[in-house]
């Protein structure tokens, strides 16, 4: 799907202080930005904002840090905050792409990684691009804390099975998985939807859904 590109998207990113410039200059520092010892929960690819921003406001204990290498869909998440009556203040915004990740976050600084319906990129010379590649799970794998956890949501069937083999071969551990979120009472309890999911979920499309951690 090709992306509209929105006039002045770029300028009224870089005012917003809510959007981290220069964030290498936190790496290992991020509490100073929120000036708490909260948990850092990320979401990488976080589109629109629903997702992270419905987290953001039930758990006021958890620092979010929403990052979307788009400019055009970022601000669509900023105006999707700013239209609340009484917005959380536990969020912040980055626009960097996923692969300089280990370049803004220092090893054991995050809790818990979302990835929500990633590009699939369905042609197997682009599997190293996908979000739940070896490669992108070796980044995250040194930024995560010790205990932390990686959760990702997808309606595409080739892409979630292509993750299930490739999460334990990078040396991961699959805590559970299901192939219909939303008919899992377990796996399903909390879940909060994002914008992609309520599309795909009300043409009767399965979610399916993995949650991962780091083999100690």
């Amino acid at each position: 799907m090709r992306l509209r590109n929105i006039p002045a998207a770029d300028e009224i990113i870089a005012s917003n202080p809510l959007c981290i410039k220069e964030p290498a200059n936190y790496q290992g520092s991020w509490h100073t930005v929120f000036q708490n010892d909260s948990p850092i929960h990320i979401e990488v690819g976080m589109g629109k904002g629903q997702f992270l921003l419905q987290l953001a406001q039930q758990n006021p204990d958890i620092s979010y840090i929403g990052i979307e290498k788009y400019t055009s869909v970022l601000l669509r998440a900023i105006q999707k905050l700013e239209s609340y009556t009484s917005p959380p203040d536990n969020i912040r915004f980055l626009c960097i792409d996923a692969e300089s990740l280990t370049e803004v976050f220092a090893p054991n600084e995050i809790s818990k990684i979302y990835l929500n319906f990633s590009d699939p990129w369905p042609k197997k010379r682009h599997a190293r691009r996908r979000l739940t590649s070896g490669e992108f799970l070796s980044r995250y794998e040194q930024i995560l804390a010790v205990d932390g956890m990686l959760e990702f949501k997808t309606d595409n069937k080739p892409l979630f099975e292509f993750s299930l083999e490739e999460v334990p071969n990078a040396g991961w551990k699959i805590i559970d998985y299901t192939y219909d979120l939303h008919h899992d009472s377990k796996m399903n309890a909390g879940n909060i939807l994002t914008e992609y999911e309520e599309k795909f979920s009300s043409k009767g499309n399965p979610i399916y859904k993995l949650t991962a951690s780091k083999l100690q």
